[in-house]
């Protein structure tokens, strides 16, 4: 390839060499014809080298063979008036300096006119040759390319529709704009007619347009969920023109924008931020991280850690599958860079971990293993109690008498005021952490609420239900739920470990909440169908333990600001070591006497946790409140 971009460098260069000799002999043909005095042959030639040199040399300075034509733009257009500008008034005073008794006018108006004329002659070859390219991929679109509206005739949709029209490689062409701008509409760029959107869908019919292209700098997700809803119904694909699913990388900086499917996040919540930065990755640099628990969020974590250059990445999960995947997805994208290693073992198994932690040594800990299906939890609630807060246990004391620098615990917003068996055991888990404030190991919890598209969560089954025909099952079509993406929220607790101290408890702030009945609905329409006519939404009831709202307790009276607007620190009343082994022996008494019963465990974890309430009294008082904040 750089031979390729060698020869047409030098091919343009000879093309401009030759019009250059053209000109300039036709300057002087042109000054004896009208009996100017023309140069005599010795200034020719000193004029001409003189001339020849400057001007190329300028324009080899200022990029101007760098340029791929077909692309160019102004910018590149005005490099070479300038360069050229600048060769021929250097070329009079140079020449002055040699012969100074020429005359400075004359000198000046024959090279003005032949650095002009050479100026106009290669930009129209330029030009040219830039239209005619494109006249080509404009020409070969009725039989190989898509046609496509770009709605937004702003600067987003005008560089994505040059972007689209330069390329021979690119399988769409633009037809059209389509835009609110009244100034805008009616008239054309790029050759593009501006439509307002009634005049395209009046016009769609007669136009070869099969998908629409989305290109707004700042859409909201309202305005985005009116034009999904909108331009689906013209029978057209519709795509955005944006940052793809992993648009963040490690520097914390976007990369560049694609045409890709429009998701949920797009419809429902506001624009991830990116919390990753130099300080954040130089933290986790150079030391050995160990994530338990590789699902949804432990393999993003993974992800992140990776990005940061760690001496050590040790993962450890029960289940292989997921582990193995999220290994393979790294050596694929680091290879032998990455110094990974992978670990099959249950946090149950305090043998095995302590093999582990003894082999290893990590500095850093992130605690995501934990069972964490309420309802499923809510029937096995004896292995939530084992796994959720005996493993951590594990872990916790593990990692303290192996000198770990620090250890986070992944928890939920369903800790907080748990009406459920897995909420209660995050909340013992939280304390378990909490009560270690003495240790050299710095311990501390994130608490946030559900992640958008993870593993078990409901967007998996609305799809799955979605591409079965329906219906869309619904457990309460009043029930709420804070949601986060996958790598926002990784980023986020990788910035909280950064910021662990000693015992904190760090609350995301994870927006407003979202009724899970939107969420269906807009699910159905990104899957171009319509909520209550093509697919049927029903109501089936709230499953065991489960609440109609989730708590995160945001709340200045109740939280500590941190340097991020993101996260907050709950203040929450202290738990010693001898207070958390009091709760802990209820437990185990519970789990020893008589086969591990259900009723004995509940009553265990509402003995160890005063705030974990049955769900039927939450839920009718928050229904209740509900209806009175209506009514009002």
């Amino acid at each position: 390839m750089p031979n390729l971009h060698n020869k047409r460098r030098i091919t343009l260069f000879l093309v401009d060499l030759l019009c250059l000799a053209a000109t300039f002999t036709m300057s002087e043909i042109v000054a004896g014809f009208f009996g100017k005095n023309p140069l005599s042959m010795r200034h020719f030639w000193i004029c001409g080298v003189i001339f020849l040199l400057l001007l190329f040399g300028l324009r080899l300075m200022t990029g101007v063979y760098r340029n791929v034509w077909r692309y160019a733009n102004a910018r590149a257009y005005l490099a070479m008036v300038l360069s050229d500008a600048a060769a021929g008034g250097l070329t009079v005073l140079l020449f002055q300096l040699i012969d100074i008794n020429h005359s400075l006018l004359f000198s000046l108006c024959q090279v003005f006119v032949v650095a002009a004329t050479f100026n106009i002659e290669t930009l129209f070859l330029r030009f040219v040759y830039q239209t005619f390219f494109g006249e080509l991929c404009r020409i070969s679109r009725d039989n190989n390319k898509i046609g496509v509206a770009i709605a937004g005739a702003g600067k987003t949709g005008v560089l994505l529709a040059q972007e689209l029209m330069a390329s021979r490689h690119s399988h769409y062409m633009p037809i059209c704009f389509i835009d609110i701008d009244k100034d805008k509409i009616g008239n054309r760029i790029l050759g593009l007619k501006v439509l307002n959107e009634k005049e395209f869908k009046k016009l769609l019919p007669s136009l070869p347009v099969q998908e629409i292209f989305i290109a707004l700098s700042n859409i909201s997700p309202e305005e985005a969920m009116r034009m999904s809803e909108f331009y689906s119904s013209t029978g057209c694909k519709v795509k955005l023109y944006d940052f793809p699913m992993s648009d963040v990388s490690s520097s914390g900086r976007f990369g560049k924008k694609v045409i890709r499917e429009i998701r949920l996040e797009d419809l429902l919540f506001r624009k991830s931020v990116s919390v990753a930065d130099a300080e954040t990755a130089a933290f986790y640099r150079g030391k050995t991280v160990m994530v338990t628990g590789c699902g949804s969020i432990g393999g993003e974590l993974c992800r992140q850690i990776a990005a940061c250059s760690p001496s050590l990445l040790v993962l450890v999960d029960i289940y292989e599958n997921n582990v193995y995947d999220i290994q393979q997805e790294l050596l694929q994208q680091y290879g032998e860079t990455l110094n990974q290693t992978v670990e099959i073992a249950s946090i149950r198994d305090r043998e095995r971990m302590e093999e582990i932690f003894s082999a290893y040594r990590p500095q850093i800990v992130f605690h995501a293993a934990a069972h964490k299906h309420v309802p499923l939890m809510e029937h096995s609630c004896c292995e939530a109690v084992k796994n959720n807060v005996f493993g951590t246990l594990n872990v916790a004391e593990l990692a303290e008498r192996f000198g770990a620098e620090k250890c986070i615990l992944i928890s939920s917003d369903k800790a907080v005021n748990p009406t459920n068996v897995m909420g209660a055991t995050k909340r013992l888990c939280e304390m378990i952490m909490q009560s270690r404030q003495d240790s050299k190991t710095v311990f501390s919890a994130v608490r946030f609420g559900n992640v958008l598209g993870s593993n078990g969560s409901v967007i998996p089954l609305f799809r799955a239900q979605i591409e079965a025909g329906g219906p869309v099952t619904l457990t309460d079509k009043r029930i709420t739920r804070y949601f986060m993406t996958i790598p926002e929220a990784a980023q986020l607790v990788m910035q909280t470990g950064c910021m662990a101290k000693s015992g904190e408890l760090f609350v995301l702030n994870m927006g407003d909440p979202v009724r899970i009945l939107d969420l269906a609905e807009a699910l159905i329409r990104l899957s171009g169908l319509r909520p209550y006519e093509d697919i049927e939404i029903r109501e089936v009831g709230l499953r065991p333990g489960e609440k109609l709202y989730e708590e995160l307790l945001i709340r200045d009276e109740e939280t500590i600001r941190t340097d991020h607007d993101r996260i907050f620190i709950e203040k929450d009343r202290p738990v010693g070591r001898e207070e958390v082994e009091g709760k802990l022996s209820l437990l185990r008494e519970a789990l020893s006497s008589n086969g591990c019963s259900r009723d004995a465990i509940v009553a265990a974890l509402k003995q160890a946790v005063p705030t974990y309430h049955d769900p039927d009294t939450v839920n009718n008082a928050a229904g209740q409140t509900a209806t009175e904040e209506a009514r009002a």
